[in-house]
Protein backbone atom coordinates (compact mmCIF):
# COMPACT_ATOMS: atom_id res chain seq x y z
CA UNK A 1 0.00 0.00 0.00
CA UNK A 2 1.46 3.39 -0.58
CA UNK A 3 2.30 5.57 2.32
CA UNK A 4 2.02 8.88 0.30
CA UNK A 5 -1.59 8.38 0.21
CA UNK A 6 -2.64 8.87 3.00
CA UNK A 7 -0.56 12.48 3.37
CA UNK A 8 -2.94 15.41 4.69
CA UNK A 9 -2.11 18.15 2.07
CA UNK A 10 -1.97 21.93 4.67
CA UNK A 11 -2.02 24.81 2.82
CA UNK A 12 0.04 27.41 3.41
CA UNK A 13 -0.02 31.53 2.47
CA UNK A 14 1.37 30.38 -1.33
CA UNK A 15 -1.00 27.56 -2.31
CA UNK A 16 -4.18 29.41 -0.94
CA UNK A 17 -6.90 30.05 -3.14
CA UNK A 18 -8.48 33.21 -2.85
CA UNK A 19 -12.04 34.71 -4.20
CA UNK A 20 -13.86 37.50 -3.78
CA UNK A 21 -17.52 37.20 -2.72
CA UNK A 22 -20.49 39.79 -2.84
CA UNK A 23 -23.22 38.96 0.37
CA UNK A 24 -25.94 41.16 0.45
CA UNK A 25 -27.49 41.70 4.47
CA UNK A 26 -30.91 43.84 3.32
CA UNK A 27 -33.18 42.74 5.61
CA UNK A 28 -31.05 39.76 7.56
CA UNK A 29 -30.13 40.07 11.16
CA UNK A 30 -26.56 40.90 11.94
CA UNK A 31 -25.56 38.67 14.36
CA UNK A 32 -26.62 36.01 11.69
CA UNK A 33 -25.15 37.56 8.67
CA UNK A 34 -22.37 38.39 10.60
CA UNK A 35 -21.05 34.86 11.89
CA UNK A 36 -22.04 33.89 7.94
CA UNK A 37 -19.09 36.41 6.87
CA UNK A 38 -17.19 35.80 9.45
CA UNK A 39 -17.26 32.02 8.12
CA UNK A 40 -16.05 32.86 4.78
CA UNK A 41 -13.49 35.25 6.12
CA UNK A 42 -12.06 32.77 7.92
CA UNK A 43 -12.35 30.08 4.83
CA UNK A 44 -13.87 27.10 7.13
CA UNK A 45 -16.78 26.60 4.32
CA UNK A 46 -13.66 25.53 2.08
CA UNK A 47 -12.16 22.03 1.71
CA UNK A 48 -8.85 22.75 2.67
CA UNK A 49 -9.46 25.07 5.57
CA UNK A 50 -6.31 25.27 7.79
CA UNK A 51 -6.56 27.11 10.90
CA UNK A 52 -3.48 29.08 11.12
CA UNK A 53 -3.31 30.56 7.61
CA UNK A 54 -5.32 33.22 6.25
CA UNK A 55 -6.96 30.64 3.52
CA UNK A 56 -10.07 32.29 3.53
CA UNK A 57 -12.60 34.45 0.56
CA UNK A 58 -12.08 38.02 0.60
CA UNK A 59 -15.86 39.19 1.04
CA UNK A 60 -17.84 42.27 -0.24
CA UNK A 61 -20.60 43.31 1.65
CA UNK A 62 -23.57 45.67 0.06
CA UNK A 63 -26.61 47.17 1.53
CA UNK A 64 -25.43 47.51 5.35
CA UNK A 65 -28.01 50.24 6.12
CA UNK A 66 -30.79 47.97 5.55
CA UNK A 67 -29.87 45.85 8.24
CA UNK A 68 -32.14 44.37 11.01
CA UNK A 69 -31.99 43.63 14.75
CA UNK A 70 -34.68 41.25 16.09
CA UNK A 71 -36.78 42.91 19.50
CA UNK A 72 -35.67 46.09 20.83
CA UNK A 73 -32.25 45.93 19.93
CA UNK A 74 -32.15 49.32 17.75
CA UNK A 75 -32.65 51.49 21.49
CA UNK A 76 -31.19 48.80 24.12
CA UNK A 77 -27.81 47.26 23.00
CA UNK A 78 -25.03 49.44 23.96
CA UNK A 79 -21.55 49.92 21.86
CA UNK A 80 -19.26 50.63 24.76
CA UNK A 81 -15.76 52.51 24.33
CA UNK A 82 -13.21 54.20 26.50
CA UNK A 83 -10.78 57.11 26.22
CA UNK A 84 -8.24 56.04 28.27
CA UNK A 85 -8.75 58.79 31.05
CA UNK A 86 -10.33 58.00 34.29
CA UNK A 87 -14.65 58.70 33.54
CA UNK A 88 -13.87 58.42 29.85
CA UNK A 89 -16.32 55.43 29.35
CA UNK A 90 -18.78 56.26 26.45
CA UNK A 91 -21.66 54.22 25.68
CA UNK A 92 -23.82 54.74 22.26
CA UNK A 93 -26.93 52.80 20.99
CA UNK A 94 -27.34 50.98 17.99
CA UNK A 95 -29.37 53.13 16.01
CA UNK A 96 -27.00 55.69 16.85
CA UNK A 97 -24.18 54.06 15.87
CA UNK A 98 -25.81 53.42 12.78
CA UNK A 99 -27.06 57.18 12.18
CA UNK A 100 -23.37 57.87 12.95
CA UNK A 101 -21.92 55.33 10.33
CA UNK A 102 -24.14 52.59 9.29
CA UNK A 103 -20.90 50.46 8.03
CA UNK A 104 -20.08 50.21 11.42
CA UNK A 105 -22.35 47.37 13.06
CA UNK A 106 -21.52 45.21 10.57
CA UNK A 107 -17.74 45.48 10.62
CA UNK A 108 -17.93 45.09 14.46
CA UNK A 109 -20.27 42.40 14.51
CA UNK A 110 -17.32 40.70 12.44
CA UNK A 111 -14.88 41.88 13.49
CA UNK A 112 -15.99 40.22 17.26
CA UNK A 113 -16.21 37.22 15.48
CA UNK A 114 -12.84 36.50 14.54
CA UNK A 115 -9.40 35.18 16.05
CA UNK A 116 -8.74 38.07 19.01
CA UNK A 117 -4.68 38.10 17.02
CA UNK A 118 -2.81 38.75 13.87
CA UNK A 119 -3.99 36.18 11.86
CA UNK A 120 -7.65 37.83 13.06
CA UNK A 121 -6.38 41.51 12.50
CA UNK A 122 -5.11 40.07 8.63
CA UNK A 123 -8.48 38.59 7.62
CA UNK A 124 -10.48 41.52 8.65
CA UNK A 125 -8.63 43.61 5.84
CA UNK A 126 -10.73 41.02 3.74
CA UNK A 127 -13.44 42.47 4.45
CA UNK A 128 -15.42 45.36 2.43
CA UNK A 129 -18.47 46.93 3.93
CA UNK A 130 -20.89 49.24 1.80
CA UNK A 131 -24.21 50.81 2.73
CA UNK A 132 -25.88 51.07 -0.64
CA UNK A 133 -25.69 48.52 -3.33
CA UNK A 134 -23.36 49.22 -5.51
CA UNK A 135 -18.96 48.89 -4.36
CA UNK A 136 -15.61 49.44 -5.90
CA UNK A 137 -14.38 46.01 -6.33
CA UNK A 138 -16.70 45.27 -10.31
CA UNK A 139 -13.51 44.31 -11.61
CA UNK A 140 -12.49 41.72 -9.74
CA UNK A 141 -15.81 39.78 -10.66
CA UNK A 142 -17.31 38.59 -7.31
CA UNK A 143 -19.67 35.83 -6.54
CA UNK A 144 -22.51 36.51 -5.04
CA UNK A 145 -23.46 34.54 -2.12
CA UNK A 146 -27.04 34.32 -0.46
CA UNK A 147 -27.28 34.11 3.21
CA UNK A 148 -30.47 32.13 3.53
CA UNK A 149 -28.14 28.97 1.51
CA UNK A 150 -26.14 29.31 5.17
CA UNK A 151 -29.33 29.56 7.69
Amino acid sequence: MDTLSYKTLSVNSKTVEKNWLLVDVAGFPLGRSASIIAILLRGKHKVNFTPHVDCGDNVIVINSEKIVFTGNKWSQKQYIRHTGYPGGQKSLSAEQVHQKNNTRLVEKAVKGMLPKNKLGARLFRNLKVYSGSTHKQESQNPTEINIKDFL
